[in-house]
């Protein structure tokens, strides 16, 4: 089961932040801006922790990741990671821009009815 834990705590963070999704225009429903936000996270990051391996600086405790390794000798697991984690702060940010959004504009009408 330990094996496992990583790759559930990124389902976890997916399934608690995907309700966020109904909230403005979403973050799924925009596929173009996901990728465009995505990308350049990935790139850099996965350089990064490719380096870092590589130089010894950090390793993976082969006791909580599955074994599946890509290219650069990294898990799986890390690669999802800096996929679902912005995805996740993606989903919030919208969420919260589109709730404060609303609120706003129901604070401007009820000004307008009171003058």
């Amino acid at each position: 089961m330990d094996r496992w834990h990583y790759l559930i705590v990124l389902g976890a963070c997916v399934l608690v932040t995907l309700p966020l999704e109904i909230f403005g225009k979403g973050v799924y429903r925009q596929p173009r801006r996901l990728v465009t936000a995505l990308l350049p996270v990935l790139v850099v990051f996965l350089i990064w922790d490719t380096l870092a391996v590589a130089g010894g600086v950090w390793w993976y405790n082969p006791i909580y990741i599955t074994g599946i390794v890509a290219p650069g000798d990294l898990p799986i697991e890390e690669i999802l990671f800096f996929v679902v984690i912005p995805l996740c702060g993606l989903l919030t940010y919208n969420a919260v821009d589109a709730i404060l959004n609303l609120v706003r504009g129901r604070a401007r009408r009820a000004e307008k009815v009171d003058r």
